[in-house]
C-alpha cells in the first residue's frame, strides 16, 4: 500500500502521459539508431582516396566551386574502389536482417523494453570501437563491425512495434506512430549534418563514431529508467491514464496466453504480402538515398564536406515534417469517418511511392544545377514521409497481438534491399558519373511503382482473424460464438465456409 501511494505521488511529476513519453523515447531510439547507421555514409567520403574516377574534362562530374577548399575533394588514406565501398556500406544490413524475427518474437514473449534497449546499446558499443577496429584491420574489420552493429539494431523496429501495440490506442496510432518512426528522418538529418560539421572542424574522421556512439549509450540509460514494456508494469503511470488505456486497448498488459506465432496464416496472408511489397519499395528508395546520397553529393555534384552534410540532411528535414503532419491528418480523416483505415493506408503509401519516383529521376536530369538538384531531392524525400501514416503503421492494424513479428518480417525482408542497393550502386557507378547514376534512379522509379501497385490492389487496414488464432480455431472447428472484432469475424466465417 505504501509503495502504491508513493508511486502515485511520483506519477504527478509526469505532466506528459506515459504513452507519449514512450513514443518520444521510441523516436529517440530510432533517431540514435539512424545516426549510428548512416554516419559512415558521410565519413567514408573522407576516409577514401577520391583522386580516381571521372573528371570535369570528360563531363562525368560537376566542376568544383572556386571558393571551395581543394583538400575536401582528395579524401583520405584508404584506397577502396567503388565496389568495395558498396560492400562496406551494405554489410550493416547483413546483420540487420538476421535479428528481425528473433527480435520480434522476444519482444512479444518478454516485452519490448529490453529487446529494444540492449539492441541499441550493442550498436552504440560497436560504433564507439569502429576507429580502433579500422586502424587494426582496415576494410575487413570495418565490415565485421558493421555486421555486428546490424545484429544489434535489427531488433529496433520489431521491439518498438510490440511496445506501441501494447501502449498506443488505435485512434492515436497514425499520429504517435509517425512521431516514433519519424526518428529515422531526424536521425538522418543529424547524422548527415553533424557528421559534416565534425569532419569539417575536427582533424580526422574518428570523432563521428565517438560522438554518435556516446549518444546511443546516453539514450540507453534514460530509456531504461523511464520506460516499461506495458502499462500494467509501469510503476509511475497515473490511474487516469491506466483507465483510458484500459478502455481503449481492453487490457493493460501483454496477453501471455497467446499461442505460438501463427506462421502459416501470416505467411499466406494476402494483405501481409502486399505490406511486404510496399516495404521493399520504400526501403529500396530510402536506402539508396540514405546510404548513397552523400556519395552522389560528394563525387558527382562536388559539394564540400560541410555543404555535403547540410544538403544531404535537408531532404530528411522536410520528410520528417511531412510524416508528422500527415500522421495527424490521417488520424483525423479516419476518426472523423471521412475515410476508412484501408483507404487511408493505400492513399498515403501511393503518395509516398509515385512522388519520390518522379522527383528522383527528375534530379538526375537536372545535371549540375545544384540548387535544382537539391530542391528535387528535397521534394522526393518530403513526399516519402507519407509512408509513415501509410504502410509503416499497417502491421499494427493487421495484428496488434503479433505486431512485433509482422514488423520483423516486413522490415527484415525490406532490409535485404539495404544489402543489395549499395552494392548495385557501387557496381553500376564505377566512375561515379551522372549517366551512371541516372540508370540507378530509373531502376528506383520502376521498383517504387511496381511495389505500390501490389499494395493498392491487395492491402488492408483491418484486423486479421489470425490476430487471435486460438479463438479463430475454436470458431472454425467448433462453431463457438466468441468475442472477436467484427472484421475478424467476417474473415473467420469466410475461412469456415472454405473448409466446409
Amino acid at each position: 500500500m505504501y509503495s502504491s501511494s508513493w508511486q502515485q505521488r511520483v506519477s504527478r511529476f509526469f505532466i506528459i502521459p506515459q504513452r507519449v513519453i514512450l513514443a518520444i523515447m521510441g523516436f529517440l531510439a530510432i533517431m540514435n539508431a539512424y545516426t549510428m547507421r548512416i554516419s559512415l555514409s558521410i565519413a567514408i567520403t573522407e576516409m577514401v582516396n577520391k583522386t580516381h574516377g571521372a573528371t570535369e574534362e570528360d563531363g562525368g562530374v560537376c566542376p568544383i566551386d572556386e571558393s571551395a577548399n581543394p583538400d575536401d575533394f582528395t579524401g583520405g588514406e584508404f584506397d577502396w574502389d567503388e565496389e568495395l565501398q558498396g560492400i562496406i556500406l551494405s554489410s550493416f544490413y547483413w546483420g540487420y536482417v538476421i535479428t528481425h524475427i528473433p527480435g520480434g518474437m522476444l519482444a512479444e514473449k518478454f516485452g519490448g523494453k529490453w529487446t529494444l534497449s540492449l539492441g541499441i546499446l550493442s550498436t552504440a558499443f560497436f560504433t564507439l570501437i569502429t576507429p580502433w577496429a579500422v586502424e587494426l584491420g582496415g576494410s575487413t574489420a570495418l565490415i565485421v563491425i558493421r555486421v555486428m552493429m546490424g545484429l544489434g539494431e535489427g531488433t529496433t523496429f520489431p521491439a518498438l512495434s510490440a511496445l506501441m501495440a501494447t501502449w498506443i490506442p488505435a485512434k492515436e496510432r497514425s499520429k504517435l506512430g509517425s512521431l516514433v518512426f519519424g526518428g529515422g528522418q531526424v536521425g538522418t538529418i543529424l547524422g548527415n549534418l553533424l557528421s559534416g560539421v565534425l569532419l569539417h572542424n575536427i582533424e580526422g574522421w574518428s570523432s563521428v563514431f565517438y560522438f554518435f556512439g556516446g549518444l546511443g549509450v546516453l539514450w540507453f540509460v534514460i530509456f531504461t529508467l523511464l520506460c516499461y514494456s506495458d502499462p500494467e508494469s509501469h510503476p509511475f503511470i497515473s490511474e487516469k491514464e491506466k483507465a483510458y488505456l484500459k478502455q481503449e486497448l481492453g487490457t493493460l498488459e501483454r496477453d501471455r496466453t497467446l499461442p505460438p506465432t501463427p506462421w502459416r496464416y501470416i505467411l499466406t496472408s494476402v494483405p501481409m504480402m502486399a505490406l511486404v511489397c510496399a516495404q521493399i519499395g520504400h526501403d529500396w528508395g530510402f536506402f539508396i538515398m540514405v546510404t548513397d546520397l552523400p556519395k552522389y553529393m560528394s563525387d558527382v555534384l562536388r559539394f564540400s564536406i560541410k555543404d555535403n552534410g547540410l544538403y544531404s540532411s535537408l531532404p530528411y528535414l522536410v520528410m520528417w515534417i511531412v510524416s508528422l503532419s500527415t500522421g495527424v491528418l490521417s488520424d483525423w480523416l479516419i476518426t472523423s469517418g471521412r475515410m476508412t483505415i484501408t483507404f487511408g493506408r493505400k492513399l498515403f503509401t501511393t503518395i509516398a511511392s509515385i512522388g519520390p519516383a518522379c522527383f528522383i529521376v527528375g534530379a538526375s536530369y537536372a545535371g549540375c544545377e545544384k540548387a535544382v538538384v537539391v530542391m528535387l531531392f528535397t521534394f522526393a524525400m518530403g513526399l516519402m514521409g507519407t509512408f509513415y501514416p501509410g504502410m509503416k503503421v499497417n502491421p499494427l492494424d493487421l495484428s496488434p497481438n503479433y505486431a512485433g513479428t509482422l514488423m520483423a518480417i516486413t522490415n527484415g525482408i525490406g532490409a535485404i534491399t539495404g544489402i543489395i542497393a549499395p552494392y548495385v550502386v557501387g557496381v553500376m557507378t564505377p566512375n561515379h558519373t551522372l549517366e551512371e547514376w541516372r540508370i540507378v534512379f530509373w531502376i528506383s522509379f520502376a521498383i517504387f511503382n511496381v511495389t505500390n501497385l501490389a499494395y493498392i490492389i491487395w492491402a488492408s487496414g483491418e484486423v486479421q482473424p489470425w490476430n487471435t488464432p486460438h479463438l479463430m480455431n475454436k470458431s472454425v472447428e467448433a462453431g463457438e460464438s466468441i468475442d472477436v472484432p467484427a472484421n475478424a469475424k467476417k474473415s473467420v466465417q469466410s475461412l469456415e465456409a472454405i473448409k466446409q
